[in-house]
């Protein structure tokens, strides 16, 4: 064991980056007895170094704009800049210098993270990410550690706070989305651009990493299938509550087997809105709140739940990674690296398979029936229910509503595509897939 300090490095002095500062300097003496020596920050990184910082605890000299130098100088550098550059090249030169690091850069560890996984592995350092998906929520660690023993075959999360808060306040109160939108903005739970959330982006980085975790495969945000919530509409909602369900937008990870000459298990991976039983536990989270549900071959269902975003819960997260890192230079050894051993292939969305909820308009005439259901029928899709809307006497048009048994992606698609070309077909107002029904 040694006394010589544990230097931090922080790159990013916002609402996370400040927590941090706070909490490594008011409880200082608590920190070194968890590490076993003391852990002091040497510089946080800012853009204006002549402001006053004086809630972070920190003497006005801490801070810098030199953030090359300052990266020299650390022991564990922590990263809370986010976007791609110039967050890669420093955290590149903190891992070539030999320190570890800790990131909750998502985006970055989307892209470029079997790179920097790879470098970390080769100086023997480490890179934590546990604030990088579902904030507060400890879910890196017990996927990378506490089910190393176990298989994982499918994670389903609710990982973007924003839109949860939108889908969940729509669920409620009947509103449209773009006008709880606006109120999420209001609120601080949306950003002015708010794209990276509604578009699904947010959540398509952090399955990436996820799936990395469950199935020891290197998969990047670019192999992440992507669908956002801006589609979605009050009577979508308004439908699902109707059959006894919510919609949540989900980051899916599961293992499947394949069957001819391509067999084997791969991997799929994706972010789309599902139609979600209410009695399936992710049904139940509220508001921004986010949670993943884990499937595994001995352990069983697991569900991680908490706060997903905001200063405090993320610094809660990006604190336990400083205290891991330190504890490891203490001793003079590194935690566990990337494990990418399965190398598993990376399926194309066409060949998930899923159930499905198509809602359909057609002029409510004989035959129109027969019509749609044969378009199912032709791409081998089974139809497990179909509930017939009220006709509409002014235009005597009518709703059908079909569920259908598990089928892939592809085939479901060309039955759509179909079907919207049938001449007594109006329109095709959705299509959802559904999961726990």
């Amino acid at each position: 064991m040694t006394t010589k300090p544990i230097t931090v490095a922080l790159l990013g002095s916002g609402v996370v980056g400040t927590a941090v500062a706070r909490e490594l300097t008011r409880n200082a003496a608590d920190f070194e007895a968890r590490v076993g020596a003391p852990v002091q920050i040497v510089g946080a990184l800012v853009r204006d170094a002549s402001k006053d910082r004086s809630e972070t605890g920190l003497p006005a000299d801490v801070f810098t704009t030199d953030a090359e130098g300052l990266v020299e100088r650390a022991d564990i550098v922590v990263e809370l800049m986010g976007g791609t550059e110039p967050a890669k090249s420093l955290i590149t030169q903190a891992l070539e210098n030999g320190a570890s690091v800790v990131t909750a850069n998502k985006a970055l560890l989307g892209e470029a993270g079997p790179e920097l996984y790879q470098l970390a592995m080769e100086h023997g350092v480490d890179l934590s990410y546990e604030a990088a998906v579902a904030g507060a929520i400890p879910l890196i660690r017990p996927l990378r550690e506490s089910l190393a023993g176990d298989e994982v075959t499918k994670v389903l999360g609710i990982v973007n706070g924003t839109t949860n808060f939108i889908l969940d306040k729509m669920d409620r109160t009947g509103a449209n989305l773009e006008d709880v939108l606006a109120e999420a903005q209001s609120l601080g739970y949306a950003e002015a651009d708010p794209t990276a959330d509604v578009e699904g982006h947010d959540a398509q980085a952090k399955a990436a990493i996820l799936a990395s975790l469950a199935f020891h495969t290197r998969v990047r945000t670019s192999d992440v299938h992507c669908e956002g919530i801006m589609g979605l509409t009050a009577e979508d909602i308004k439908a699902a509550r109707r059959a006894g369900c919510v919609i949540k937008l989900l980051a899916i990870a599961e293992k499947v087997e394949r069957d001819g000459a391509d067999g084997g298990p791969g991997v799929n991976v994706r972010v789309h809105p599902v139609l979600l039983a209410r009695s399936h536990p992710l049904a139940t989270v509220r508001e921004a709140f986010n949670a993943v549900f884990v499937e595994t071959k001995l352990a069983g269902e697991l569900m991680f739940y908490g706060r997903g975003a905001g200063g405090d819960p993320t610094a809660s997260a990006v604190l336990g990674d400083i205290v891991h890192a330190a504890r490891h230079r203490v001793s003079g050894s590194h935690g566990a690296g990337e494990s990418a051993y399965a190398n598993l292939p990376i399926l194309p969305i066409g060949e998930s398979l899923t159930r499905y909820v198509v809602r359909v308009e057609v002029a409510d005439e004989p035959g129109v029936l027969g019509r749609v259901t044969s378009a199912f029928g032709d791409q081998g899709v089974s139809i497990e229910s179909m509930r017939q809307g009220v006709r509409r006497s002014e235009d005597g048009l009518a709703s059908l509503t079909f569920m259908t048994h598990e089928a892939p992606e592809s085939a479901l698609a060309t039955t759509v595509d179909t079907i919207k070309k049938l001449p007594d077909v109006t329109s095709v107002t959705s299509v959802l897939r559904a999961e726990g029904i």
